[in-house]
């Protein structure tokens, strides 16, 4: 893979001057979105039931960003769906920041979590990472040092990496960096998958993101577009029909119970 990774960077080094001048258009053109509000929440469907705690960490979309509110967006939706799959409350909080790497995550949002305990701590990362040109190895042991510092704080609490973002099917970039940084956060992706092996309780949904698969499931008279906020991130459909997905990996894989 780093051999991989070096072909790459031998291809895109000449061309960085161009990406440079894109992306300054593309982050000129692409609105600022906030990120959501409303950080915390327990579904409401069971009154009886003792709720199941989630955490939620990392960049900009597990933040929310493209949606009002995080019971709209990633997370909401996932405990909403948890909850209906397993007949019981959910109690979900979040920790993200857009703009934030796997390093970031480590050292500035797992300090900050206050929960004793989790039930299920799910990460969305990969998209940051790409943008900065980390590297496979380096990557990997940025994954080895977050997940270290979740088993101090929770032991062996389940560890859910959701899948890695579908750069190549970003309408706002150019074909150039759809190129680059989509293959690379595949790379990333493929280092994910080993690096999680190495440890115990820890998860990864590495199916790619298809949005053809997405649409055949809800409607077929969505558009690709209609899965974007501003072209990068989320729309709240995304959210919701992500969010859903991870739930059925949860269950299938029987990361939480009741």
């Amino acid at each position: 893979m780093n051999s991989k990774y070096i072909f790459g960077a031998m291809i895109t080094i000449p061309l960085l001057p161009i990406m440079y001048f894109q992306g300054k258009r593309i982050r000129a053109s692409v609105p600022s979105l906030p990120e959501a509000k409303g950080t915390e929440g327990t579904t409401s469907s069971f009154p009886s039931s003792k709720a199941l705690k989630i955490i939620t960490l990392g960049e900009s979309t597990i933040a929310g960003v493209g949606v009002s509110t995080h019971q709209e967006g990633f997370t909401g939706t996932l405990a909403n769906s948890l909850a209906d799959k397993l007949g019981t409350n959910i109690s979900w909080k979040v920790y993200a920041k857009s703009g934030y790497t796997a390093k970031h995550v480590t050292k500035k949002l797992i300090p900050r979590i206050k929960e004793p305990e989790a039930d299920l701590l799910v990460i969305g990362l990969g998209a940051n990472d790409s943008f900065t040109f980390n590297s496979p190895k380096q990557w990997g042991k940025d994954i080895d040092a977050l997940i270290i510092a979740l088993r101090k704080k929770f032991g062996n609490t389940p560890i859910l990496f959701t899948n890695m973002p579908p750069i190549k099917l970003f309408p706002a970039f150019t074909s150039l960096i759809k190129f680059s940084m989509g293959n690379l956060v595949e790379m990333l992706g493929e280092r994910l998958e080993q690096t999680i092996a190495k440890h115990e309780n820890v998860f990864y949904d590495a199916q790619k993101i298809s949005f053809e698969n997405w649409i055949d499931k809800i409607d077929p008279s969505t558009n690709s577009s209609d899965f974007f906020s501003d072209g990068v991130h989320p729309s709240k459909l995304t959210y919701q029909v992500w969010a859903k997905e991870t739930a059925n990996y949860v269950v299938q894989h029987s990361l939480i119970k009741d």
